[in-house]
């Protein structure tokens, strides 16, 4: 089953919006993590044809998922939580909940950039270094390129 397209921009924008309103709560190591993960994206966006940029934020995401974990276990406030904490709270949860779906379609958009096994894989269009012809000598006579001589 072939996953549908989502725009890189829409996946960013997204997790930006849910970790600025999860940094009402964890901040700290938190917002550096997520942010730094999420100008890697910005990069993958600017760089279209860029495998090493989507790689890059593919394998951002994947660690940030488990920073996540440990942050929100370890720095969860448990008692006189405000509602706006309890908001930030929920919208740290959720990023970490959407970061999986996220990785498949960054995963996808991977592939197409010509990662892992991907469709760019064929390189038939590119001449090798090894080609069958002649080196030409910049030297040469035009009598010894085949060419006739021009009178001047």
């Amino acid at each position: 089953m072939e996953l549908p397209a989502v725009n890189l921009k829409v996946i960013l924008l997204g997790h930006w919006l849910l970790t600025t309103w999860g940094c009402f709560v964890f901040s700290g190591s938190y917002a550096w993590a997520n942010f730094t993960i999420l100008a890697l994206g910005v990069w993958a966006v600017a760089q279209r044809d860029s495998v090493d940029a989507i790689s890059m934020f593919l394998c951002g995401l994947l660690a940030t998922i488990f920073l996540d974990i440990v942050y929100i276990s370890i720095f969860y406030p448990r008692a006189g939580l405000s509602d706006t904490g309890r908001f930030g709270a929920g919208m740290a949860i959720l990023n970490l909940l959407l970061k999986p779906f996220s990785c498949c379609f960054v995963y996808q958009m991977y592939r197409e950039r010509g990662g892992f096994l991907g469709p760019s894989q064929d390189r038939s269009a590119y001449q090798t270094i090894d080609s069958a012809e002649a080196p030409v000598d910049p030297f040469a006579t035009p009598e010894d390129r085949g060419q006739t001589a021009r009178g001047y």
